[in-house]
């Protein structure tokens, strides 16, 4: 299904990103798991492969390869390991902030670094005393000559500990028009990255805490203007961080399918495959059935973003049905694979603790649903995919050529590995579907 809204180009970066994850990134996944610290020079590599850069405009360096490329990065990488997936999806959600609501002359100045991989953004709004309420944020920025003065704490911040730019929404003033945006370099005196804390998946990546103490921004570093800090925050939420998560779960679960199929494949009871049983074939079955469901809603909703038409319900749609299903479909396979998916040895177990880790940001389950009633009600106040449409539209002149499409305007060279390629699954009985058949 995933052939419906891609075409050639779509494919060959397809196919890139996903050689690279198993040259790359596959041998690096046990030693992930054993650390369970962020993994720096691993980012560094991706990043420099230019795939931050997907939707940044080609004038500044960018591949300007819109929303549904962006998304195939995600998932590709995310299939063979969801913390490096989660990684760039983190970075593209910083990118956001400065596309949608950068001057020209902060997107001249950090955008090309950006896409060449020499800068990963990130956004931080969520602190400690206030969760997902954006509006009880506490963080202060005061303004102080040519400076303001940045104060407080933000929690769960995607690639604190790798991240070069952050993203940072603070109070200037009261209610919904006293918040406001900026840009804060890594390492800048009286910003701080708090040690990493052990957390349940997604080995590799960080997502912790910042602390600000008096830290000085230039002012000329405002997002946008003041007040505009509730709008940089929801739309990034919105049109980045929904559908970046959701390609995320959708990568974990082609994994667990892939991963399911072998094993019944190869395990025998009762003198054949495991497949061969009933109950295992109705499990199969409906993780199979969840994955093309949740594939068709995920690439729906950047096909129509990349169109540039309105789809906030398809986006919240996407992230719920992609979250939810990941999980039930990992859950099956734990099921499945019985005592053996409690052992480090098999993936199995690390798909689930990954795909929990999907389930909260950029909203839960229920908070898509709350406003899906919304929408369904017609008490909503109007659509960021609306609003932005042509800072989201996909100019057609702007996607590169087949075989430019995965690099960036300088190749960067990859180290060379001993690992080999893995042929690609085709299912138990390694039988192509009737469709390819008469292709």
């Amino acid at each position: 299904m995933h052939r419906y809204f891609t075409d050639q180009r779509h494919e060959g970066l397809r196919q890139k990103v996903r050689d690279f994850a198993e040259r790359e990134v596959r041998p690096r996944i046990a030693e992930m798991e054993a650390s369970r610290a962020v993994c720096h020079d691993l980012s560094r590599l991706i990043a420099r492969q230019g795939w931050v850069g997907a939707t940044v405009h080609r004038a500044y360096g960018g591949m300007g390869a819109g929303h549904v490329a962006k998304t195939l990065i995600i998932e590709e990488l995310s299939r063979v390991s969801a913390a490096m997936g989660a990684m760039v999806q983190a970075s593209q959600l910083g990118v956001a902030k400065i596309v949608h609501f950068g001057s020209e002359e902060q997107k001249k100045n950090w955008l090309p670094a950006v896409a060449s991989g020499d800068c990963l953004p990130t956004i931080a709004v969520t602190e400690p005393r206030s969760g997902g309420h954006v509006l009880g944020m506490e963080s202060t920025a005061v303004r102080d000559g040519d400076d303001y003065l940045l104060n407080g704490r933000k929690i769960y911040v995607g690639n604190s500990h790798v991240g070069d730019l952050h993203g940072v929404v603070a109070r200037t003033g009261e209610g919904s028009k006293g918040l406001s945006a900026f840009l804060v370099e890594s390492g800048s005196p009286g910003c701080r990255v708090a040690p990493q804390q052990p957390a349940m998946g997604l080995h590799g990546f960080s997502f912790g805490e910042l602390c600000f103490d008096d830290c000085r921004v230039p002012a000329a570093h405002l997002l946008g203007r003041e007040g505009d800090g509730l709008s940089v925050a929801y739309s990034s939420s919105v049109l980045y961080g929904r559908p970046n998560l959701t390609a995320v779960s959708l990568g974990i679960h082609q994994a667990v399918l892939d991963e399911t199929t072998t094993f019944c494949a190869q395990r025998e009871r009762y003198g054949k495959p495991l497949a061969d049983l009933g109950n295992i074939k109705l499990k199969l079955g409906r993780i199979q059935s969840r994955l093309l469901l949740a594939r068709l809603s995920a690439y729906h909703a950047v096909h129509l973003l990349d169109q540039g038409l309105p789809c906030d319900a398809e986006l919240m749609n996407a992230k719920l049905v992609n979250a939810e299903s990941a999980l039930e479909s990992a859950r099956d396979a734990m099921d499945i694979h019985a005592a053996c998916g409690l052992f480090t040895d098999r993936p199995v177990e690390r798909f689930l603790r990954d795909a929990h880790h999907i389930f909260a940001p950029a909203g839960t389950s229920d908070v898509q649903l709350l406003r899906l009633g919304e929408i369904a009600l017609g008490q909503t106040k109007g659509e960021w995919s609306a609003r932005l449409a042509e800072l989201l539209r996909l100019d057609p002149s702007e996607w590169p050529e087949e075989d430019t499409v995965n690099a960036p305007a300088d190749p960067v060279p990859v180290e060379d590995v001993q690992a080999t390629v893995p042929e690609q699954r085709t299912g138990p009985a390694g039988q192509r579907s009737w469709f390819a058949r008469l292709r």
